[in-house]
């Protein structure tokens, strides 16, 4: 085992990014965010453990984010004061009684970030430190990992197991000289065991969990991958794991061109910073991977992710200067929940964007919207995602949030269920947990990108086929058709879409959204009478939060048994549909 430093820095490297700070503006934006964050730190209370409901979680995070940017800043600049900060920090949360086991992420957020004290500050912490944070990461990361009751992610497939094994593995070899058979054990019991993740990101890079939990799990599997090469010069064929390398190009596509995701899931509205992207793009030698977070720092996006400085380690060979965005303005990912995502241009800030995903409620961390999309036009999400709902928020009002099955608690909170999804309801009931919408067809013809997926299972007893289609036509309209065979009995079909405008209806077929001076038009074209509607999005319930400047529009139709039906909807944020606009059935449209 080489000598400390040994986890992802060397003191050639730090050679190199000292360099790339003198040269590349953007570097040194990172840098000095680094810098800027460990200099906050300096005058602040020291880290006490202090839970919220049954996590440790945001006492690991913050842990993690002092120490590693303390560390940074101390080998890059050999200042003391941020040495004898983090010396404080390490000594205070080894001296908690626990880093809550019973909550296994927090184990692994905080071993990760004393193991990264410890070795990039070896030489020049004190013996007795030293001796302190070996046995805290002994007794309170590496052996609750090794205890039945608190190890079931190593059996997992979502991002526990990839944060738990980053976490554990780390400690393993910080502190390798003092138990070198344990810590080779736990590196080969984390990898084979973080494969069962890395195995979701099949065939296409589509990650289950959607866009906010990407940065999560990817990022501490990149962590993982980062140290095994580092120290061994091979991954142990990690990174070779279907669909894993093409993971970057996922998340670049996921981000809409007003700079926000598609934040289908448990994920919040905003955009993240993500350090992982650097070691996708340097792996794989593609700038373009890195256009967004170009952007993003360009437009002096506050870089405040507790890994940061791994963008200076992964980026160390890189430049980030005249990056160019990918051509492909079409992205399909398929697997355990696909999305396909579509957009007119990469540089034009108000370009039409549509993304429309599958998958089943059944997923880690899903909610019921499978069939459900997001727009953007001129510069204007006009259909949106709530995303998640804060888990404390829940937990404490007694909300059983995480068992997923039909009845469960989970699908009676209004941003989980289908009813605020920009999806199909039938009766005003909830999609079929075990139901899954997989892709069926797909083209990327520019006059007519589209998208088909069949949603039969997640609405089975009520319909015998639900096929939905999204197209973007002509890089400007968007059109989600639905083809549906009614089961044997009538029922209600629900169109939903959630939106921030402003709705008027124009006439029977016709809405006019309007947002800040801005408007898109929503037409309806279908055989049936349709009832045009708008829904409220006020919580119903104590525990739901609120959904301010927002309501749900859409229209309801009654179909008849055994009935077939087709429903085309337009939305086109130029100018008003031609009346009569018409769409050719899903069979007819273009396939790859």
């Amino acid at each position: 085992m080489p000598s400390h430093p040994r986890l992802l820095i060397s003191p050639d490297l730090e050679k190199q990014l000292l360099e790339n700070v003198k040269h590349d503006l953007k570097f040194k934006q990172i840098h000095q965010a680094i810098l800027s964050g460990a200099d906050d730190v300096l005058n602040k209370a020291v880290l006490e453990r202090v839970m919220i409901g049954k996590r440790l979680l945001d006492v690991s995070r913050e842990a993690l984010k002092r120490i590693y940017y303390l560390s940074y800043a101390f080998r890059l600049n050999q200042d003391k004061k941020y040495i004898a900060r983090a010396e404080k920090e390490l000594i205070a949360v080894s001296g908690f009684k626990d880093w809550n086991p019973s909550h296994f992420l927090d184990v692994g957020e905080m071993t990760m970030a004393l193991s990264i004290g410890y070795d990039w500050l070896y030489q020049d912490l004190s013996q007795s430190t030293r001796n302190t944070v070996a046995l805290a990461i002994l007794e309170k990361g590496i052996q609750p990992s090794t205890d039945n009751k608190y190890n079931n992610w190593l059996k997992v497939t979502n991002n526990w197991n990839q944060v738990c094994n980053a976490g554990i593995s780390f400690g393993a070899i910080a502190t390798f000289e003092e138990h070198p058979s344990l810590s080779a054990k736990l590196l080969n019991r984390a990898i084979k065991s973080i494969t069962l993740p890395m195995k979701q990101y099949a065939p296409d890079g589509a990650y289950p969990e959607g866009y906010g939990y990407w940065e999560y799990g990817t990022t501490f599997n990149v962590m993982f991958i980062s140290a095994l090469e580092n120290i061994f010069h091979k991954d142990f064929g990690l990174s070779a794991q279907p669909g894993f390398l093409k993971t970057a190009n996922y998340l670049d596509n996921m981000m809409a061109p007003t700079g926000k995701p598609f934040n289908y899931s448990d994920c919040g509205t905003n955009a993240e910073f993500n350090p992982a992207l650097f070691w996708f793009a340097s792996k794989l030698n593609d700038p373009a991977l890195l256009w967004i977070t170009q952007k993003q720092l360009d437009k002096q996006m506050p870089l405040k992710n507790r890994l940061l400085p791994s963008a200076m380690i992964w980026g160390a060979k890189l430049s980030l200067n005249n990056i160019q965005p990918e051509n492909a303005k079409f992205w399909i990912g398929n697997g355990p929940n696909p999305v396909a995502l579509m957009r007119s241009s990469w540089t034009d800030p108000l370009a039409t964007f549509v993304g429309f995903k599958g998958g089943s409620p059944s997923v880690s961390h899903g909610h019921m919207d499978a069939g459900s999309f997001i727009m953007e036009s001129q510069g204007v999400r006009w259909a949106m995602d709530f995303g998640m709902q804060d888990y404390e928020s829940l937990e404490s009002k007694g909300i059983n949030l995480w068992d997923s099955k039909q009845n469960s608690q989970r699908w009676k909170i209004f941003r989980y269920n289908n009813l605020a999804h920009n999806t199909l309801s039938i009766d005003s009931t909830l999609q079929n947990v075990q139901g899954d919408a997989a892709f069926i067809s797909h083209a990327d013809d520019p006059h007519f990108m589209n998208a088909v997926a069949d949603l039969s299972t997640l609405y089975a007893g009520k319909l015998k086929k639900s096929i939905r289609g999204v197209a973007l036509v002509d890089q400007t309209m968007v059109l989600i058709r639905d083809e549906i065979t009614v089961g044997n009995a009538d029922v209600t079909l629900r169109w939903s879409m959630v939106t921030p405008a402003t709705v008027q209806i124009i006439n029977g077929h016709t809405l006019e959204l309007s947002y800040k001076n801005k408007k898109c038009y929503l037409y309806v074209d279908t055989e049936s009478a349709v009832k045009l509607k708008t829904w409220s999005t006020d919580p119903g319930t104590s525990y739901d939060a609120k959904n301010p400047g927002t309501s749900i529009v859409g229209f309801e139709v009654q179909l008849k048994a055994d009935s077939k039906q087709a429903i085309s909807v337009f939305l086109n944020a130029e100018n008003l549909p031609q009346k009569n606009l018409s769409a050719k059935p899903i069979a007819s449209w273009p396939k790859k």
